[in-house]
C-alpha cells in the first residue's frame, strides 16, 4: 500500500499566523514553494497560504503586505491527511475539495506537503488524469 507519506515533499514549514505576508513570501522564495500551512499558536493548521493569495487577495487589493498577516488571510476549512493514509485517501480529499496541495500530519505535527509535482512524479497516467479532471473541472461532475 502506498501512503501519503511515501508520496508526500518531506520538510514542510508552517507559516504562524501571525506573521506578515512580505515574511510568508520570503519563506516561499527561500523554501522554493508556492505554498506554505499556516499554523495557530498552538501549531495547529488553521489554513494554507499561496503565492497567490498575496499577489491576488493582498497586493492588487492594494494592501500592504507587511502589515498583513497570514491568519487575516486564511479561509475555509483547511484540510489535510494523516501520513499513513493510503494514496487513494489522497485522492479523494483533493478531488472531493478541488484543492491542489495538501499537508501531511503525523501525531498532529506536520510532516510534508503533497502537491501536484508529487502525484505527477507516483501516479499512474489515469490516475492523474482521473485527479486533473476531478480538480480542474469547472463544475462537478457526477
Amino acid at each position: 500500500m502506498t501512503t501519503a507519506g511515501d508520496i508526500m515533499h518531506r520538510g514542510a514549514q508552517w507559516i504562524p499566523a501571525h506573521e506578515t505576508l512580505d515574511r510568508a513570501a520570503q519563506l516561499m522564495r527561500d523554501l522554493n514553494v508556492g505554498a506554505l500551512p499556516i499554523s495557530d499558536e498552538n501549531e495547529r493548521l488553521c489554513g494554507i497560504l499561496t503565492d497567490r493569495d498575496i499577489v491576488v487577495g493582498c497586493v492588487a487589493m492594494g494592501h500592504d503586505p507587511a502589515k498583513t498577516t497570514a491568519g487575516e488571510m486564511a479561509k475555509g476549512t483547511p484540510r489535510w491527511i494523516e501520513a499513513d493514509a493510503d494514496v487513494s485517501e489522497v485522492l479523494q480529499e483533493m478531488e472531493t475539495h478541488r484543492i491542489r496541495r495538501l499537508p501531511v500530519i503525523d501525531d498532529k505535527r506536520l510532516v510534508g506537503m503533497i502537491s501536484e509535482a508529487d502525484l505527477a512524479r507516483h501516479l499512474t497516467d489515469d490516475q492523474l488524469a482521473t485527479w486533473a479532471e476531478n480538480v480542474y473541472a469547472r463544475t462537478a461532475t457526477g
